[in-house]
């Protein structure tokens, strides 16, 4: 937990220090506490082992915001983020969450009409306040209220990814007590659904009333539901509810199903087994037997594939489970044969610190080794997208030296890896591209974004991308329909009518794994499959530890019904390569 509070506090600082106007300060805390909140390792250990000066090994992390990291570390909270605050006392978490409301607009908001909260804001935008402001206008108070909108919707369900690291930091530690003999995550979390509303752990114990006792004392508990012998119920910190339940070893494989779900995926098995004359609960699957009254025999559900095969199917993946033609495939012998967890053999979406990035090529190649890729593809952003310092013609040009210095550096060691040329290249409002075809005809890889007008029609956007896709040189689709879970509502487009148009122009469709994006979704991937579209899988990373993301996009093309041969960058880099543009 101390790596996600640290972080948002130092990005916190980074959004009251561009309120203020300060320069380059801002960039320099947001990025830091990008870093510390995607570190596989607490950064107090990284304190206790080496202090100060093992901070300031962190990428980003200089003497002046090292000190403010061990002042956390010894106080929990840093003088200076509160002086901050106290300078403008609005409700961050809250107001960010609104689509374009950046620091400058939230601290105009406060300065001309002290809204502080969430609940002001609407209140204002509602009484037509927000268009008397210079600057904004009924467009702008039209868009406020779509964000909020869009904002209730999402009923307060978390990004997956963004609580995975909690969700296993917890279960990691229940399975090294002793009276744990088994543990699963169950629900939406174990089916890999983009965001999830709670989280369900299960286990069995012979003595679990230790188990429960450390459970619902553990330091990440904000507040106990209940507290019992074979069932607690916390809330942790972050606001997540989290349920652990101890099970029979008996019916553990049919409690991991039902507790799995989908609902409609259990109904399903149900109706199978009635059809058989048995009965199918959470306890097992029964057979009632004649003559000795209402008595029932145990015929499965020890484990979940000993269930499956019971009912005449094949195991299904929990990724699977959500009614969209398992239970046909499964009884048929027709199941896809999903991509692992351990497919990827590159990675072709990749920034540095050319642009908006947090390091070197150098330090994310070191990174993608120790994850275990053999390629990656660096692509910057260019140079329309000023806020990131993108690259103009001259840059990327310089950038591709540097690449080739790198890529000589390993041949010389006789490290068999690969570092390839790339562009996150702008998509302009007409489709045309942000840099001249005689850059990207040299590019191994160009992937096309919008990042911009994300208000076109249906109609507009939708020829906007497909122009950009008829480029020679337009290699990937990136994030084709631009929206962040939680923030941001996909833009108005046709993405059946993209996938259509991908066929014909032989462009890929990126499945984006960066967790508030899981962009293509789900049902997108299964279309694409479904139309031989291939997809690629990309981190999107930022920083050396956002390779991890992976597993994320994986789980999404898994849940797509994607294998191994839709998924371009599940090859080696020569054949990749080769089938590209």
């Amino acid at each position: 937990m101390a790596n996600q509070e640290l972080s948002k506090v130092l990005e916190d600082i980074g959004i009251y220090l561009e309120m203020q106007g300060v320069q380059f300060k801002p960039r320099a805390y947001e990025k830091v506490g990008e870093i510390i909140g995607s570190l596989d390792r607490d950064v107090k250990d990284i304190y206790k082992e080496g202090g100060l000066k093992a901070l300031e090994d962190i990428p980003g992390v200089g003497i002046s915001i090292a000190e403010k990291i061990e002042e956390f570390m010894k106080t929990g909270r840093v003088k200076y983020h509160d002086q901050l605050k106290k300078q403008m006392p609005v409700n961050l978490d809250e107001l960010r969450q609104i689509e374009g409301l950046g620091p400058k607009t939230i601290k105009t908001l406060y300065q001309k009409l002290k809204i502080r909260t969430l609940a002001d804001l609407e209140r204002a935008t509602k009484a037509g306040k927000i268009r008397e402001l210079e600057g904004f206008g009924e467009k702008s108070e039209e868009n406020i209220l779509k964000g909020i909108e869009f904002l209730k919707k999402s009923g307060g369900r978390f990004v997956l990814g963004f609580v995975m690291p909690e969700i296993r930091k917890i279960e990691e530690r229940l399975k090294k007590l002793p009276q744990v003999q088994k543990i699963n995550v169950a629900g939406s979390v174990r089916r890999r659904k983009e965001t999830i509303g709670d989280a369900d752990i299960l286990i069995i114990s012979d003595n679990p009333k230790p188990v429960m006792d450390f459970f619902v004392n553990m330091p990440e508990v904000a507040r106990i539901f209940a507290h019992g012998e074979t069932k607690s119920a916390i809330k942790l910190k972050n606001g997540l509810d989290v349920d652990l339940r101890v099970l029979p070893k008996e019916s553990y494989g049919a409690a991991l199903n039902y507790f799995t779900g989908s609902k409609d995926h259990n109904v399903a098995l149900r109706r199978l087994a009635i059809e058989k004359g048995w009965k199918l609960s959470e306890y097992g699957l029964f057979q009632s037997e004649k003559g000795r009254g209402k008595r029932e025999k145990f015929i499965a559900g020890r484990t979940e594939e000993e269930l499956y095969k019971k009912l005449g199917m094949d195991y299904i993946e929990p990724e699977l489970r959500e009614m969209r033609g398992e239970i046909e495939a499964s009884r048929a012998d027709k199941l896809p044969k999903l991509i692992g967890y351990d497919g990827l053999k590159g990675d072709l979406q990749v920034q540095t610190d050319w642009t908006d990035g947090a390091n070197s090529i150098e330090e994310m190649v070191e990174a993608a080794i120790k994850a275990g890729l053999e390629y990656i593809v660096i692509t910057d952003h260019t140079k329309r997208l000023t806020i990131t310092n993108g690259l103009d013609e001259k840059r990327i040009q310089k950038q591709w030296a540097e690449i080739d210095r790198i890529n000589k550096g390993f041949g010389v060691k006789g490290i068999g890896f690969r570092v390839l040329k790339g562009t996150e290249c702008d998509i302009l409002k007409d489709g045309t591209m942000d840099l001249p075809d005689d850059i990207l005809s040299k590019c191994d890889v160009v992937g096309a974004s919008v990042h911009s007008l994300f208000n076109l029609s249906r109609k507009d956007q939708t020829e906007r991308i497909k122009r950009a896709m008829s480029n020679p040189h337009v290699d990937i689709v990136f994030h084709p329909t631009g929206r962040i879970l939680n923030k941001r509502a996909a833009y108005e487009v046709d993405v059946e009518e993209l996938i259509k148009y991908a066929k014909k122009t032989g462009t890929v469709l990126e499945i984006n794994a960066f967790p508030d994006r899981a962009d293509l979704k789900d049902e997108y991937v299964k279309k694409c499959v479904d139309a031989g579209v291939k997809m690629s899988i990309d981190s999107d990373s930022h920083s050396i530890n956002h390779f991890q993301h992976l597993q994320y996009g994986i789980s999404q093309a898994r849940r797509g019904w994607a294998e191994k041969k839709d998924i371009i960058n599940a090859w080696p880099a020569e054949k990749m390569l080769k089938m590209l543009k």
